[in-house]
């Protein structure tokens, strides 16, 4: 059996007296949809800033396809294949869909930035840049600035930004943040597209969008696994009804 293409052991992290993650340990197999879910401030953001060298781990390990990568930076863990996109937007609102993706393509073939005036008329980078488009379907909105996309359309876009540097593994932190049900039904077509294309780590709130695209899910409770398994698995675990799922029935801000 081949070795998984993310490999985490015993990471562990404090912030002061807070324990944001306990010993977290999960492996995400190469083409594999896998959902972390859990309460507010069980640790779900710490772990993607954990994996994407943003934040230092005090113990344990981070290995993507059997190589260790635990001391790497952001950047030096980006150009391997990790990409990510945030809970909370990060844009460039002066440029267009198309700039802020062929940005990232840029970034990908190790460019500097300096020439970006006469680099935006690139046909290597506009034409990767227009397929990413496509994939999250922007393409009609790709010469509009971004500050006059909706919320919906800029989480697309940033899911567009992450794709164009061509990632083995993706890792979205709550995409679905301040969707309303229509952006959301878009969303997760969106990510339903995805599955079998890149390997994806899905930090999110939504269940029925957890549950009706994960292959597995790990549930975290102050920085803790409380368990790991299959949509039917999690469902039935008592443990986690009772710390996660039983609060989606009466606090719909779980």
């Amino acid at each position: 059996m081949s070795a998984p293409l993310l490999q985490v052991e015993s990471l562990t992290k404090r912030f002061g007296g807070v324990v944001a993650a306990d010993g977290i340990a999960l492996d995400l197999p190469t083409g594999e949809f896998h959902a972390v879910i859990g309460p507010n401030g069980a640790g779900k953001s710490t772990l993607v800033a954990l994996l994407c060298g943003e934040v230092a781990p005090e113990n344990g390990s981070v290995r993507f396809d059997g190589a260790e990568i635990t001391r790497l930076s952001a950047d030096r863990r980006s150009r391997l294949g990790l990409a990510r996109s945030f809970q909370i937007t990060s844009l460039f609102p002066e440029f267009t869909a198309l700039d802020n993706v062929a940005l990232a393509v840029q970034a990908r073939a190790g460019h500097s930035f300096h020439f970006w005036k006469d680099a935006r008329r690139d046909p290597s980078l506009r034409e990767p840049a227009l397929q990413a488009l496509a994939a999250v379907g922007l393409e009609a909105r790709a010469n509009h600035r971004v500050d006059r996309l909706s919320h919906g359309e800029h989480r697309q876009l940033e899911i567009a930004v992450a794709l164009a540097s061509k990632p083995r593994l993706l890792l979205l932190d709550e995409p679905m943040a301040g969707l309303g049900p229509d952006e959301t039904a878009r969303m997760t077509a969106l990510l339903r597209k995805l599955k079998g294309i890149v390997t994806v780590l899905l930090i999110e709130h939504d269940m029925e969008t957890v549950f009706a695209l994960a292959d597995r899910i790990t549930v975290l409770v102050y920085g803790r696994v409380i368990a790991s398994g299959d949509p039917a698995a999690i469902r039935a675990d008592a443990a986690v009804r009772e710390a996660y799922l039983g609060e989606q029935d009466t606090r719909a801000d779980a």
